[in-house]
């Protein structure tokens, strides 16, 4: 495992696809940057924005984009058409795909700590007060250990889609209306919806102190989620039926041959 978890991290270096997720980091920021432009007299220091980019991570980018990177690596064995000489060695599919889906993990922590060192540099920019360094870094095990838990989340339309060559696009739409919904989750449903429930294993706030979160059921939505991941990697799938064809039996000529 260790082997396939050093080669899939080598095979990264030639992609690009790693520098799209950062990019999509930085949108994040830039995204949550634009609504300072409202003039709704909101007054806006580091922690209001550090939880206005939470919320805009969680519900609009990092679902699509950790199911895009996901989708994309596992994508290229069909696309390179390598699948089928990794089938010749003794490694399984489920192996391959585990080793892949461990990868995915460690860059979902990347990329949540990439994401904060954006939001810190778009503070300083931005001039806004309040920035101290035990919030900061709170705030940085918060959205990296957030970054991991969505991943989680998002398992089972990474493996599902995987199954199929050329699906992992279909798997993104899924995944950014799935963290879509979650913007809407409300009350006791912030605990059940997986989305919403990352937040609740963080302990987010959204800058209100008397928001409560049932640990128990975020913490049981996250791992069902997980759990439903890590079964379907172990399902067979059908295999397509290949047609045969009828031989044809041909009349056998008349007179001398």
């Amino acid at each position: 495992m260790v082997t396939i978890i050093k080669t899939e991290f080598m095979k990264l270096k030639r992609y690009f696809i790693v520098w799209i997720g950062v990019f999509l980091m930085l949108l994040t920021v830039l995204l949550t940057l634009f609504t300072t432009m409202a003039d709704d007299g909101m007054v806006w220091n580091y922690q209001f924005l550090f939880e206005q980019v939470v919320k805009n991570f969680v519900t609009l980018i990092f679902p699509m984009c950790i199911t895009l990177i996901s989708g994309y690596m596992i994508s290229r064995e069909y696309t390179d058409d390598t699948l089928k000489n990794i089938e010749t060695l003794p490694i399984s599919f489920q192996k391959l795909l585990a080793g892949k889906l461990i990868v995915s993990a460690i860059l979902s922590l990347f990329l949540g700590i990439v994401c904060f060192a954006f939001t810190v540099a778009a503070n300083f920019i931005m001039g806004y007060d309040g920035f101290a360094f035990l919030p900061a870094l709170t705030g940085l095990v918060q959205i990296a250990l957030l970054g991991l838990f969505l991943y989680l989340t998002m398992l089972p339309i990474i493996v599902l889609t995987s199954r199929y060559k050329g699906s992992f696009l279909v798997g993104v739409i899924v995944a950014f209306v799935y963290g879509f919904v979650g913007m809407f989750a409300n009350g006791s449903l912030q605990s059940i919806y997986p989305v919403s429930a990352a937040l609740g294993l963080v302990n987010y706030r959204a800058g209100a102190e008397g928001v409560m979160w049932n640990k128990g059921l975020c913490f049981i939505s996250v791992l069902a989620m997980c759990a439903i991941g890590i079964a379907l990697m172990f399902v067979k799938q059908k295999t397509e039926k290949r047609e045969t064809k009828k031989a044809q039996h041909t009349a056998p000529k008349k007179g001398w041959q």
